[in-house]
């Protein structure tokens, strides 16, 4: 049975940090591209960042570009999310996914405009002012 479990989330000040993690299992984890999607109230779900879990190429959305650095662990088959420099902007449930790679598509398609096959049930960020 595949697993997304997140945790790390909570309430934080403007400014501030949190470090997402999502525990994966049931799946082989260097097959997939692992990373996170969020989705504040009333918006659609955003592709956050993502990983390759086979040569290690990373995704960035515009949005949150230069405060967040995404990492994995292959021995513990954990994905991480260091979010900096938090903004109000920024609350929302924040969703582990992990998808396979189709052939010839980039790891950027495929967290903006693809399916994908796998999901946690989230963790929420709230950012105060």
């Amino acid at each position: 049975e595949v697993q997304l479990v997140e945790s790390g989330g909570g309430l934080v000040q403007a400014g501030g940090s949190l470090r997402l993690s999502c525990a994966a299992s049931g799946f082989t984890f260097d097959d997939y591209v692992i990373g996170w999607f969020r989705q504040a109230p009333g918006k659609e779900r955003e592709g956050v960042s993502c990983v390759s879990g086979s040569d290690g190429s990373t995704y960035y959305a515009e949005s949150m570009k230069g405060r967040v650095t995404i990492s994995s662990d292959h021995a513990k088959n954990t994905v991480y999310l260091q979010m900096n420099s938090l903004k109000p902007e920024d609350t929302a449930v924040y969703y582990c996914a992990a998808g396979l790679l189709p052939y010839g598509i980039t790891i950027a398609t495929l967290w903006k405009y693809y399916d994908i096959d796998y999901w946690g049930k989230g963790t929420l960020v709230t950012v105060s002012s």
